[in-house]
């Protein structure tokens, strides 16, 4: 089963995918029968609850198995921000000698200020910069990680430019000084092939809303034998790890979902290439003078640009008044319009990175529409 077309919904182009996907069918009929009628709390001990707790073992058996991990190794969460909050604080806490955390400087929010207030504590915070095309290098790490380095974070893939990161390499060397080593791949699950076993991770953050799961769910991988503070108090769910009463519709849709998305990467990877390349080519003969931000070894469908001259808040309200919804950076900023930390550490030029907006392309656009944002970019640019 399909979902419906956004344009019968709205008669609107949506490529901001990077922000929010939309629920795949499949996940919510999945979802349906845990609202409606097996509404029960898996938690309790009678009869009426067997089928919602089956419902979540089978879920985190699925989501293991998309990640190479074991079931007993998901940890159900309310999204990435949580799972990221509950990596660096609940490391923290465990951490009775105040040994370093090192990240990077281009992170999602929900680590940065995680991280800020860990400092706060009296947990010291190594930052690390990114190179010009959006990587952190093994070299970098390796100036700065020390035996006295507690857990190290960086991101698989950045929310804004798409860069994928070397994090296997990453990964050898927290775990050479003997740090724990977490990743918010909230970006990357459901769009790139992770395994946590072979890259080697203590810890990754994942959101269901990433990859057409539902919104408010999401989970921390924390394999076996890590040592991390629980993160809620209260009840005895995640095996006292997260207390609250499980979402069993939301995680059941994500598993569903990550499950589909995963089956048909190698697929789906190949018609968001084509994506971009329809609309990057379309722009290149205009002549319009931008720059194309980020790597070779990007997400798919990721197209962030920094155009001279231009003001990207400006561009996204004129597309959205042409029903084209786009992004200037991180959705989580959008009440912010001054340029975003990534574009800053990436170090693009004045003239360019008032410019920069970021069309996200999903599984449902075409290579009409991928011409279409194009044109009408074009057109607005040129008026």
């Amino acid at each position: 089963m399909k979902r419906i077309p956004l344009k019968q919904v709205n008669q609107m182009i949506y490529a901001d995918n990077a922000a929010t996907t939309q629920l795949d069918t499949d996940a919510f009929e999945a979802m349906k029968p845990y609202l409606l009628n097996e509404f029960g709390n898996a938690s309790q001990p009678y009869s009426f609850a067997r089928k919602p707790k089956k419902a979540l073992q089978e879920a985190r058996e699925i989501i293991a198995s998309c990640i190479g991990a074991a079931s007993d190794e998901i940890f159900f969460t309310s999204g990435g921000s949580e799972s990221d909050n509950w990596a660096i604080r609940g490391s923290a806490l465990l951490n009775e000698n105040k040994r370093a955390t090192i990240t990077s400087a281009f992170e999602h929010h929900a680590i940065l200020r995680a991280c800020e207030a860990i400092e706060r504590q009296g947990y010291p915070v190594a930052y690390i910069f990114p190179t010009n095309e959006g990587y952190i290098t093994p070299e970098k790490l390796s100036q700065v990680v020390t035996d006295n380095t507690f857990l190290v974070s960086v991101m698989l893939a950045n929310n804004e430019i798409g860069t994928i990161q070397p994090i296997k390499e990453l990964c050898k060397i927290a775990h050479e000084h003997g740090a724990l080593f977490h990743t918010d791949a909230v970006q990357a699950v459901g769009h790139v092939p992770i395994n946590v076993t072979e890259l080697g991770f203590d810890m990754l953050s994942a959101s269901a809303h990433k990859f057409n799961g539902p919104k408010g769910i999401g989970f921390l991988y924390i394999r076996k034998g890590t040592s991390i503070a629980s993160y809620i108090s209260g009840g005895s769910q995640e095996r006292n790890m997260r207390a609250g009463t499980e979402n069993v519709a939301g995680i059941v849709g994500m598993a569903a979902a990550l499950k589909k998305n995963v089956d048909r990467m190698t697929e789906t990877t190949a018609a968001l290439k084509e994506l971009e390349a329809t609309f990057l080519t379309r722009l290149l003969l205009s002549g319009i003078d931008y720059i194309k931000n980020g790597g070779h070894n990007r997400l798919p469908g990721n197209v962030n640009i920094s155009i001279r001259g231009a003001d990207g808040e400006m561009l996204l309200h004129r597309l959205d008044l042409k029903g084209i919804c786009i992004s200037t950076g991180s959705a989580c900023d959008s009440v912010n319009t001054q340029v975003s930390h990534v574009i800053e550490s990436i170090k693009v030029p004045t003239e360019y990175a008032n410019g920069t907006i970021r069309i996200s392309f999903g599984v449902d656009n075409t290579k009409e529409e991928a011409l279409t944002v194009a044109e009408a970019l074009i057109n607005i640019l040129n008026h």
